[in-house]
């Protein structure tokens, strides 16, 4: 599994949750891009979307700690949404391989920064893949 990190410049506190997916699917001869990487990671995170969504939808019983920890933060959420939205897996692809060119966020695999969307990466079974978040400065 790939674990995937999310960071800000000049944030302590992580993007979103590290999650993990599972390597990307590829011919024997065929060499994995940083743009392959990318598409894979948006793909299953909209696979992982439409699941979180899906199960939304149905009703639950909550526990009394389950009320108490919703109170907590503001949203006593049962389920029961009727939310439906589409992700074009397509233009979300485009959209992210655009900002990666665009300069508004880095990837560093293993600890190495890759600069170059079609450069060829190697993943080993534990690798970890970290997309940081560039803060453009105002002025100038």
């Amino acid at each position: 599994m790939v674990t995937i990190t999310g960071k800000a410049l000049g944030q302590r506190k992580p993007l979103f949750a590290d999650f993990s997916v599972p390597p990307p699917e590829t011919a024997t001869n065929t060499p994995l891009t940083l743009r392959d990487l990318i598409a894979h990671v948006v793909r299953q995170e909209i696979a992982a979307f439409h699941d979180r969504q899906a199960e939304r939808r149905l009703l639950k019983a909550l526990s009394p700690q389950q009320i108490a920890d919703g109170l907590a933060t503001g949203k006593v959420d049962s389920g029961g949404s009727d939310l439906d939205q589409k992700v074009d897996a397509e233009e979300a692809i485009r959209t992210a391989v655009e900002a990666f060119q665009d300069g508004l966020y880095m990837v560093v695999l293993d600890e190495e920064e890759l600069k170059e969307i079609d450069q060829t990466v190697t993943l080993l079974p534990e690798s970890r893949l970290t997309f940081i978040r560039l803060t453009m400065l105002a002025g100038g």
